[in-house]
């Protein structure tokens, strides 16, 4: 019988519950989902009740298992739909438990991805086997801004306990593979591909006469949660500490999906299967209206999806070939630059000054190798040959025949400009010349080349090992060619990138210096510096403004700040200071340059951070009167996202989607805000309005307390105007 995205078969007494969308290459939970799903239900207990049936198999004709539900639903529901969306949401769990209480044993056969909702379903059968591979199990909607709502909260808790299904499934949203899901609890077995659907097989043959194998754990006579239920002396001595943990982890941000999480587990579990059900579905319904997931999907999904799908990429040019890759300046930037490039399996060429700074810049490769083969993630072999890959050198001869060039030096354009005039000498006559300034105009630093058409902007984040971003700087005379190259280039070494034009700081630097320079502002003004950093970090960035100041090094904001002075006097553009530059000048005075000096805003000892340096409250006394905690926290995010949409404004940014991946991914903006144009559209009022006119009333207010920098620009007015703002 053909349901659809369902197929239903029976075969020796077997019946195959077969997912296979015609109208799709892999299996997601769209509406055509449970309509199926109901039909294949139905005609299984019919057929169990009749004892043509006495085991289920359910197994996916696709290369994947079955995706969760589809985003564009959820991305689009309003507090209007909340109903409607409860009640497909309990039909769908309905379904599902009617299968896994159908009378006969139902077994799994993962053949991929099993993500979200594809999860859940194969929760429902009593016994999971997975096929070796590396794809990915798990429960990741928390990433999303959302839990898992098609009963993944309710079974997990079930079949691990609170502390093991909270801890290493549902709050941390993790991605396992086969292996890793079998270590926690989620697959029972993990056999070859080719060998799944018959050890399914198998499985359902011997237990074909076991009446507990027909049944799950909870609905068994007996039946305990793991580890205690939330009433046990044991669990409740401990949970109090997952509030605690919770709120430390997030460090006050107001995002909603974990705390539900949080709440949905332990109301669940001090209650019957089908009431826990029924909370799980109200929980997830609250988060699926809301605009956090809205904005989180938003960015996370579609945008995310767009930029490594190629979505920036300039159409008609063939894929690029990369061998050879010119890594110039071994210090940690270029370091880590050649890690990421000989993880891919490039030859690197790493020259410095001298042999001795360069081969520092390989021994910092080895150290991450040494970690991984130290923690069982690669074998003394792989590393060996990731770390030959690399050659530290001196000299520019080496260099020959490099088709790839990424420049990390100092940032300094004249500097800049003598290294790409040894460089282009050597390295083949079609490399592509990438710097890694993250500040110096593209244009201007491609004066010093003769072939300009062939520069690019190639902008890495520290540490490069670790930060998924690679924004891609595009000049006046960069080529599409070039800017194919790069983007090829990014995702061979597996990282995001985002496409911008030229401008001094680009989009990442120019709107991270707005933060930083509004935190300082504080400073200047009399605000507590405490209250400034637990500002930050509750309005949801990943670090606090005055501590990331004294990462960035306030030496190189000054450099920053002199160079963009003397491009100004060389424009004709009159310079207006900002109030932070004092409060730069004045630390620099007092020899306290930031983390790298062991003093800053901070004391450091032994370059670990401590307490807040107190010399601070004598150069910029504490107001007896603090602003209110709202207004801090919304000055640091409207001050990022003013700039970024003058970015949009002036041509810098192409793309919505690069504003909003490339803020999140590359300067730490608040994920569930959505990214720095997403926060416009998706701006929830205090009066609970949202949109794009409520972001415009609220920055006019900050304009008037605090100035004209937050005053919102005619393009701003336009677009919020028009109801489509950053779309």
């Amino acid at each position: 019988m053909n349901t659809d995205v369902i197929q239903y078969d029976v075969d020796e007494a077997v019946a195959h519950i077969v997912l296979d969308d015609p109208r799709q290459a892999a299996n997601t939970m769209n509406d055509q989902f449970a309509p199926s799903l109901a039909k294949a239900v139905d005609r299984l207990a019919a057929d169990v009740a009749s004892g043509a049936v006495r085991g289920v198999l359910v197994r996916s004709a696709k290369r994947t298992f079955l995706a969760g539900g589809d985003l564009n639903e959820l991305i689009a529901a309003t507090a209007d739909d909340a109903q409607a969306f409860f009640d497909r949401c309990q039909e769908t769990k309905s379904l599902l438990r009617r299968l896994e209480t159908i009378g006969v044993p139902v077994v799994a056969a993962i053949n991929g991805a099993a993500l979200g909702g594809g999860l859940e379903l194969a929760l429902a059968a009593h016994h999971r086997i997975a096929a070796e591979g590396r794809y990915d199990i798990g429960l990741p909607e928390v990433s999303l801004g959302l839990l898992p709502g098609g009963g993944g909260i309710t079974r997990v808790v079930r079949m691990l306990g609170l502390q093991s299904a909270l801890t290493k499934v549902l709050l941390n949203g993790a991605r396992l593979r086969p292996e890793a899901a079998r270590g926690v609890g989620l697959v029972d077995e993990i056999v070859p591909a080719d060998k799944l659907v018959d050890c399914a097989l198998v499985w359902l043959r011997d237990q074909a006469e076991d009446e507990v194998a027909a049944t799950q754990p909870w609905d068994r006579p007996g039946y305990r949660l793991p580890g205690g239920a939330p009433s046990s002396p044991k669990i409740a001595g401990i949970l109090p500490s997952f509030p605690a943990t919770l709120r430390k982890q997030l460090k006050g941000a107001p995002i909603k999906a974990p705390r539900s999480i949080l709440s949905a587990a332990v109301e669940g579990a001090l209650v019957d299967f089908d009431t826990a059900s029924r909370i799980e579905t109200r929980y997830f319904v609250d988060l699926v209206v809301g605009q956090q997931s809205t904005n989180m999907i938003k960015a996370l999904f579609f945008d995310l999806a767009s930029i490594n799908s190629g979505g920036s990429r300039p159409e008609g040019i063939p894929a690029s070939s990369i061998e050879k890759v010119a890594v110039i300046g071994a210090g940690m930037m270029g370091a880590g630059i050649a890690y990421v490039a000989a993880k891919a399996g490039l030859l690197v060429v790493l020259k410095d000054r001298d042999l001795a700074a360069a081969e520092r810049g390989k021994a910092y490769s080895a150290s991450l190798v040494a970690k991984q083969v130290e923690r069982g993630r690669l074998t003394a072999e792989k590393a060996d040959a990731l770390l030959g890959r690399i050659q530290p050198t001196d000299a520019y001869e080496d260099l020959s025949g490099a088709d790839f060039v990424v420049e990390a030096v100092f940032e300094s354009a004249e500097l800049k400009h003598s290294v790409f005039a040894e460089i282009e000498k050597v390295v083949a006559p079609t490399a592509l010349l990438g710097s890694n300034t993250s500040t110096l105009p593209i244009t201007g630093l491609a004066t010093a080349v003769t072939r300009p058409e062939d520069f690019i902007g190639i902008h890495f984040f520290s540490p490069v090992e670790k930060m998924p971003l690679v924004e891609i700087v595009v000049g006046d005379k960069t080529s599409d060619v070039a800017i194919a190259r790069a983007l090829d280039f990014a995702l061979l070494i597996r990282k995001t990138p985002i496409v911008v034009n030229d401008s001094r700081g680009f989009f990442t630097s120019r709107v991270m210096s707005t933060f930083i320079n509004e935190g300082l502002s504080m400073v200047s003004e009399g605000v507590a510096p405490w209250t400034i950093e637990r500002a930050t970090t509750q309005a949801g960035f990943p670090a606090p403004v005055l501590q990331l100041a004294d990462e960035l090094n306030l030496d190189l904001l000054a450099n920053v700040r002199a160079e963009s002075v003397a491009a100004a006097e060389a424009a004709g553009i009159a310079w207006t200071p900002h109030p932070a530059d004092g409060v730069v000048d004045t630390l620099l005075g007092a020899q306290r340059p930031g983390k790298l000096g062991e003093a800053g805003f901070y004391e450091y000892v032994d370059g670990r951070r401590g307490d807040l340096w107190p010399g601070l409250a004598e150069r910029f006394p504490v107001d007896k009167a603090q602003p209110p905690l709202e207004d801090l926290r919304d000055r640091l995010t409207f001050i990022m996202t003013m700039e970024a949409v003058a970015c949009l404004e002036e041509g810098v940014l192409r793309t919505v989607a690069d504003a909003n991946v490339g803020s999140i991914f590359g300067i730490g903006f608040p994920a569930h805000l959505g990214g720095a144009l997403q926060a416009v559209a998706g701006y929830e009022g205090s009066d609970g309005q949202v949109g794009a006119q409520a972001f415009v009333d609220r920055a006019r207010a900050l304009a008037e307390r605090y100035g004209d920098r937050f005053a919102p620009s005619d393009f701003l007015l336009e677009a919020a105007a028009s109801g489509r703002a950053f779309a």
